[in-house]
């Protein structure tokens, strides 16, 4: 079995829900003969793996050097063997987000065994996970299912039970005892494990939660949990925290890392859910904080040295690391710095080849290439796909109904765009036959179609925040960047059916955080339908994706907003239908892509798009771009005419 712990032989006693104690200990006696002896506990990380579980790009149905828990793997028998040599214990553990956001994470307990990820934690033997916001995206009941077999505490410490006598799949908080190994002789460190995640994943998820479920604050909670633990006895407290860096300026309720840190009861912390790389120099902790990417990206190493003074062990100081699993070159090639893990790769054989069969399946055609290299500053064909075939679903759904008369839109983002994934994250999709990995290209979440209501007012609102995304540049300006690295592409919505140009030398009108900054600011110009301006009180219905309609990305404006019952439809099974021809034929499809950059006299902004984009330079207007080579990071820049 590949990464055992320490090489050694350890036995699991028990794992009690609510008050976890999930003890594996070497045998070895207790008593200090030393009243100050030093010893270590190494902390092993990952985090929002997104079922990346193996180096294989499934959307385009080759490998990935740059991915995978199975080269993970590798870093994590090296750092276990590390910790063996050094005489520290050491402990793996995962920080949520795990089952969701690749195809392979598509399949589903059943006969077939374990979900992936399960049985890839229990190949590599984890200690203990935390949950993460898109671990609850199938509701409770198939959570529960799929952690049935999980070889280790499953924690969530900010979610409860709404309902009386409702059992959760999870425990509020763990208890390990590791033996010290160059400290036979002295008692095991007692090692307390929270887990946190944003409050907001009830309103994310909330239409298969059922209310099921009620959350507290990551802070609030995880400083409760953490004074517990140590009123238990426990040495050290380890924060699993599904959470990130909060905006300048912004609320922490979703990203509240910094606060997390600064709690006395706090040791060591894993964070998450921002996909960041940590540690960074720009942004320095006082303890030990790691946050290990995603996908696979990377594996994350807390070293904390402890000191045993006659009356039990205490941190005396630490370090964090992380290990990448890959490397660029200089000509820009992808270098593997640890290969796949066999025994991995064999446990998941039987899931790879299934996941394979199925995006092999064919799903219809397409006259033309889509991609989302240019989404920011250019049409984007599988936006406007995904687009028409939102409308052309809601369109039937909302037949019949006292909403079928208001004008129908329809709201989407791009969901591969770059950004933290890196420069080879991006929708590319030939002309031709198209198959499920393209549609899966196209939709990486399985979202549901949600259709809403709302007024002119809050459809200027919405398309005010998405255009936050976008730096400001100003007349004669050159060399800034086109678009915020701190703001997410996933929530810049396009909404097919209108007609707008976004101004980039105005200031944007709300924050990241969605707190309104300026009433007066005013990107979005020339904002009509059929030709008309936009009035405030003018109703509309917009198609859109069930993360947006739930709150997701901080669209505030939209929480006043009436939600149109609509029978369960799956974004991906739209697409397919669209395509198909099982759909009618969608008037927004035959509409001009709905926006388009104001002109900046003058003005030059810098790109950042992946290598892939070369290929489809002949579709943008001549001299539009400029390519201006390779970034550090492996990203192709390109210099816009404003």
């Amino acid at each position: 079995m590949a990464a055992t712990k320490n090489g050694a032989e350890w036995r699991r006693k028990e794992w009690r829900a609510g008050g976890v104690s999930w003890n594996s200990d070497m045998t070895g006696g207790a008593g200090a003969s030393d009243p100050r002896t030093a010893g270590a506990v190494h902390v092993l990380a990952t985090t929002d793996l997104h079922c990346n579980l193996l180096s294989h790009d499934y959307y385009a149905n080759r490998p990935d050097p740059a991915i995978g828990l199975s080269r993970v793997a590798t870093l994590i028998a090296q750092a276990r063997a590390r910790a063996a040599r050094e005489g520290a214990a050491a402990l793996l553990v995962d920080n949520g987000d795990g089952f969701l956001g690749a195809p392979l994470g598509d399949i589903l307990p059943g006969a077939a065994g374990p979900h992936p990820l399960v049985r890839a934690f229990q190949v590599l033997e984890y200690d203990a996970a935390g949950l993460g916001n898109h671990d609850f995206d199938f509701g409770l009941e198939a959570l529960a299912e799929v952690l049935q077999a999980a070889p280790c505490p499953v924690l969530c410490s900010n979610l409860t039970a709404a309902q009386p006598g409702l059992r959760l799949p999870f425990a509020p908080a763990a208890v390990l005892e590791r033996q010290i190994p160059a400290c036979p002789d002295l008692p095991p460190v007692r090692i307390g494990l929270l887990s946190v995640l944003p409050p907001q994943t009830l309103t994310w998820c909330r239409q298969v939660l059922a209310e099921q479920l009620q959350a507290a604050g990551i802070v609030e909670a995880a400083a409760a949990q953490a004074r517990q633990l140590k009123a238990q006895g426990c040495d050290l407290v380890l924060a699993l925290a599904h959470t990130g860096l909060a905006a300048a300026g912004g609320e922490s309720s979703e990203n509240a890392l910094e606060q997390l840190a600064a709690l006395p009861d706090i040791d060591a912390l894993v964070g998450g859910h921002t996909h960041l790389t940590l540690p960074d120099p720009q942004h320095p902790f006082a303890k030990p904080v790691v946050m290990p990417g995603a996908h696979g990206s990377h594996l994350g190493v807390i070293r904390l040295e402890l000191e045993y003074t006659g009356s039990g062990w205490r941190p005396a100081g630490g370090s964090a690391s992380l290990q990448p699993v890959a490397q660029q070159t200089q000509a820009r090639a992808v270098q593997p710095l640890a290969a796949e893990d066999p025994g991995l790769v064999r446990a998941l054989a039987e899931d790879h080849a299934r996941t394979l069969e199925r995006m092999r399946e064919p799903a219809g055609h397409s006259p033309v290439a889509m991609h989302s290299y240019f989404t920011f500053f250019a049409p984007d064909r599988g936006l406007a796909l995904v687009g028409s075939a939102q409308a052309a679903a809601a369109r039937l759904l909302l037949q019949g109904t006292a909403v079928e008369g208001l004008p129908l839109l329809s709201a989407a983002a791009p969901c591969k765009f770059g950004g933290r994934s890196g420069p080879y994250f991006y929708t590319d999709i030939a002309a031709g036959g198209l198959c499920n990995r393209n549609i899966a290209d196209l939709q990486i979440f399985p979202n549901e179609l949600r259709v809403i209501l709302v007024s002119g007012a809050q459809l200027r609102d919405w398309l005010e925040m998405s255009a936050g995304l976008f730096n400001r540049i100003l007349p004669g300006s050159s060399g800034r960047r086109l678009t915020d690295p701190h703001r997410a592409g996933h929530n810049f919505d396009v909404i097919f059916g209108l007609s707008y140009q976004i101004d980039l030398t105005r200031a944007p009108r709300f924050s990241a955080a969605g707190e309104r900054l300026s009433p007066e600011a005013c990107r979005v110009a020339d904002l009509s339908w059929n030709g008309r301006p936009v009035a405030p009180d003018q109703r509309f219905a917009v198609a859109v994706n069930s993360y947006r309609a739930s709150g997701g990305g901080r669209f505030r404006m939209l929480q006043a907003a009436e939600e149109q019952p609509v029978p369960p439809v799956r974004i991906r099974q739209a697409i397919r239908d669209y395509i198909a021809g099982r759909l009618p034929p969608e008037p927004l499809a035959e509409a001009p892509y709905p926006w388009r950059l104001a002109p900046v006299p003058g003005a030059s902004a810098v790109a950042v798009t992946g290598p892939g984009a070369a290929e489809h330079m002949e579709e943008l207007p001549a001299g539009l771009a400029t390519p201006r080579g390779f970034s550090s990071s492996g990203f192709w820049e390109l210099e816009l005419q404003l």
